[in-house]
């Protein structure tokens, strides 16, 4: 059952008895890990439930995909959908840094409404487990588990998914994936995965990244700049992700290093990176690679300057995150009238 309270932690009590010689993993302001096992998420989560929000005029519902897995996730259609409209459908992954994050927050509450609002698409929400309780490769394997689940409703694969927003207004040849910061690593990682497993049936269309969370061993373009962000970038995935070399070289997060990278799962890219952002280099890598590999895709890249790290939403109402918010909405459905 989903609680739609403020999530947020009283940390001093929770940590009064703590001193920093007990700290364990500290990668604030996301998270911090004491070596008596507490955990303390410092950001304050404003959850909603779901609406119908007469402005947008967007309905949304949350679904339950897996309880043994506590794989859940919120819908949005327009609100004046009419059955077997056959509708693009777009599954997104939000972001905050694999630790945090919710697609029942405000905050993506607001961002994938707006969206839906503007393509008049279906979107799906996915709510995955989060580190430290649950590390990488978990995040990646519920993504694909409910990625699975959203094309089990597809009738071309002869699915047997009952949820009728999904089996009788989608047209599954027009799938998308995207995300945001961590939920564009994940976005990726797969999609990757669904060219990678043929066998699965699922063909997507496009992908779209967000200032996409990539990193990597050796500094490259202003990073070299930015040493208290690089320190804060290494201890954050030594946290999620602990059971690999700590060289931070593996596909999942360096994707440029990444021999299958040509077999991503899809043909249409859009890719945006913010100018101010220490990653914004490693998504302009990301392209580079794609780019230069065997996939022979087609891409869209935006380098947005003067702005921050997901800045479309954490500002939805600037005039650069109304741009983005219009390229993306295109990037779905100029292809699909």
């Amino acid at each position: 059952m989903i609680s739609y309270k403020i999530k947020t932690c009283n940390t001093a009590s929770k940590a009064a008895t703590q001193t920093a010689t007990d700290i364990l993993h500290d990668v604030f302001p996301f998270v911090r890990v004491y070596k008596n096992g507490t955990i303390i998420r410092y950001l304050p989560e404003e959850l909603v439930p779901p609406s119908t929000d007469p402005t947008a005029r967007v309905r949304s519902k949350d679904v339950t995909i897996d309880h043994h897995r506590n794989i859940s996730a919120r819908i949005f259609v327009p609100e004046n959908l009419k059955l077997r409209q056959n509708l693009p459908i777009l599954v997104y992954y939000h972001g905050g840094g694999f630790t945090t994050g919710s697609a029942f927050s405000k905050t993506y509450n607001t961002y994938l409404t707006s969206l839906v609002s503007k393509a008049k698409i279906v979107a799906v929400s996915v709510n995955y487990r989060l580190a430290p309780e649950h590390d990488l490769p978990i995040g990646y394997d519920d993504a694909w588990y409910a990625l699975k689940w959203v094309f089990s409703h597809s009738r071309s694969l002869g699915g047997n998914g009952s949820e009728p927003w999904l089996r009788k207004n989608v047209d599954f040849g027009k799938g998308f994936v995207g995300g945001d910061s961590a939920g564009g690593n994940i976005a990726h990682n797969v999609v990757l995965r669904a060219g990678l497993e043929k066998k699965s049936g699922i063909v997507l269309k496009g992908l779209f990244l967000n200032c996409p969370n990539f990193w990597g061993s050796t500094r490259i373009g202003e990073e070299e700049k930015k040493p208290f962000e690089v320190v804060f970038r290494n201890r954050l995935w030594l946290l999620v992700h602990p059971n690999v070399p700590a060289t931070f070289d593996y596909p999942a997060t360096n994707p440029s290093l990444d021999p299958n990278i040509h077999k991503l799962g899809c043909k249409n890219l859009l890719v945006y990176v913010a100018g101010e952002d220490i990653l914004r280099d490693r998504g302009e890598l990301y392209v580079d690679t794609l780019n230069k590999s065997a996939w022979g895709g087609s891409i869209r890249f935006f380098d947005i300057p003067g702005e921050g790290h997901v800045f479309d939403i954490a500002n939805p109402d600037t005039d650069n995150a109304r741009k983005m918010l219009h390229e993306v909405a295109l990037f779905i459905t100029e292809d699909n009238a």
